[in-house]
Formats: structure tokens, C-alpha cells, sequence
């Protein structure tokens, strides 16, 4: 097989002409994985809700790479939504290497959204987020790893979170206005923590068969957060700030990539020390 010179000097981290899925494409983190994989030499689906805005920086994107990223609709919580995304993907591009399961949905603080006490958060929310992060990654996994599996070979990435090893520090949000303090809810690290044991799951289940399977969790990432938040959460990490765009690049390149060939039912923590402490 010939190879470019730009592929032979990206090594093993080299991604040309692969094809990866990545769900959630147009919300916070989805285009810093789409860049990282097509700055590797992937081809990029879009998964995304149909009715889902795309963001400015999903957009930027596509503008500029109209032949390696193509969008495709899809809503995670739906069986037969993702059957019909995977089989356009599949007529349009061909079987996925690479899946990144980034869609889900947080809590933003002041989204907007209506504050609750502990004791008074609607049920109807907390099965929200853990039917999208949790039955979601599910079930797009079931129809894309399956392929994979099939062919024989595959890597598959759960976007996890902090949160899936350690508890929400309250005190990041106690200087936010509200007659109700605002909660960040236990859903979220609930869900992202049975993303990480599903990961172990699928790595056990499919590793005979070529497929990887393992979840990159995040430490909070710069987009927007006030200054006093800012200030108390990089007082909490060992390398004193949030994460930025760029510090998330590499390591989904490496768990896409075969230079984690020998790596699988793992998650990576990209948290600047903060769950070392």
C-alpha cells in the first residue's frame, strides 16, 4: 500500500481515508473531534439531530472540508433513527472504522433551564439524561460496533467525563444568582460512569473480533464559563486551568488510531491531575 508523506510522518497516529462516526457533531465537543480526525486524514459522518442548528464552528468546518465531512441525521434515542443514519453511512461512504460516541446531553450552569432542590428534581429530567448518555451510546454501539465487529476489526471511543470518577464540586457554582442555588444534577456522572463500565463490556465482548473499545473522559473545557468559575476550578487542578481545545486532540487520535493497538476497555482521563487528587 503506498502512503503520502504526510501520512508516513504521522507514524501510527496516521488516519487516511478512514471513516468515523461522530455523534453529536454540531454541540460543544463534537467539532474538536471531528478536527482532530480529519487533521489525522479521516473522512468524517456527522451524526447529528435533524433539527439541530449547526454550530459556528461545526460549519467553519464543513465549509472548508466539503469532501470529508458529510452530515448525516440522527437521533441516538431512536433504534430505527440509527439504523437509517448507519445505513446511509454505509451507502455513502462505507463500514466506519472509527465511532466516537460524543453525543449527550449536561447541565450547563444558567442554561436557563429551571433550578430544583435535591429532593425536588423532576424524575422525568434524570431519566432524560440517562436515556440520551447512557441508552443512546447503547444503542449506536449495538448498530455500528456490530459492522465492526462483523468486518473484524474497529475502534470505538465513548466520550465519558471527570464526573464518571469523582462527585460534581458544588462550590464551583455556589457564586451564581438564584433565590435556588444551582445543582449540577447526579444524572450526568451517574450516566458517564455506566458509560465507562459499558466501555469494559464492549471491549471484553468484541476485542476476539478487532474491535477496541474505550471512553476518553474530559476535564472541564474552556467555552464560555465567568471568570469566578474559571478561577475556582483551575484552583482545583494540579496544571492550574481548564482544558482547551487543543489538549483533547491528541488523545482521541491516539485511541482512534493504531497507536493504541494494544489497548482497549480503558478510560483515559484528560483532566490536568484533577481525579488525581
Amino acid at each position: 500500500m503506498n502512503h503520502s508523506p504526510r501520512a508516513e510522518s504521522r507514524g501510527r497516529f496516521a488516519l487516511d481515508n478512514r471513516i468515523a462516526v461522530v455523534t453529536g457533531a454540531c454541540g460543544k465537543l463534537g467539532p474538536i473531534w471531528i478536527e482532530a480526525l480529519l487533521e489525522a486524514g479521516a473522512k468524517i459522518a456527522a451524526l447529528e439531530l435533524s433539527d439541530a442548528p449547526a454550530s459556528s464552528a461545526y460549519s467553519a468546518i464543513e465549509e472548508r472540508e466539503p469532501a470529508r465531512v458529510h452530515r448525516f441525521d440522527c437521533d441516538i434515542t431512536s433504534r430505527s433513527s440509527i439504523e437509517g443514519a448507519a445505513a446511509a453511512v454505509m451507502t455513502r461512504m462505507g463500514v466506519p472504522d472509527i465511532l466516537v460516541n460524543n453525543a449527550g446531553v449536561d447541565q450547563p450552569p444558567d442554561s436557563g433551564g429551571n433550578r430544583s432542590r435535591i429532593e425536588d428534581l423532576p424524575i422525568d429530567e434524570f431519566r432524560r439524561m440517562l436515556d440520551v448518555n447512557l441508552t443512546g451510546t447503547f444503542q449506536v454501539t449495538q448498530v455500528f460496533g456490530a459492522a465492526m465487529a462483523v468486518r473484524g476489526s474497529g475502534s470505538i471511543v465513548n466520550i465519558g467525563s471527570l464526573y464518571a470518577s469523582v462527585s460534581p464540586d458544588q462550590r464551583f457554582y455556589d457564586h451564581l444568582p438564584g433565590d435556588i442555588p444551582f445543582l449540577k444534577s447526579p444524572a450526568y456522572g451517574a450516566s458517564k460512569a455506566a458509560v465507562v463500565n459499558m466501555t469494559k463490556f464492549f471491549s471484553t465482548l468484541w476485542g476476539a473480533r478487532g474491535v477496541r473499545v474505550n471512553t476518553l473522559s474530559p476535564g472541564g473545557v474552556l467555552g464560555g464559563q465567568d471568570d469566578q468559575f474559571k478561577r475556582k476550578y483551575g484552583a482545583r487542578v494540579p496544571l492550574g486551568r481548564m482544558a482547551q481545545a487543543e489538549d483533547l486532540k491528541g488523545p482521541l487520535v491516539f485511541l482512534a488510531s493504531s497507536a493504541s493497538s494494544y489497548v482497549t476497555g480503558h478510560e483515559l482521563r484528560v483532566d490536568g491531575g484533577f481525579t488525581a487528587w
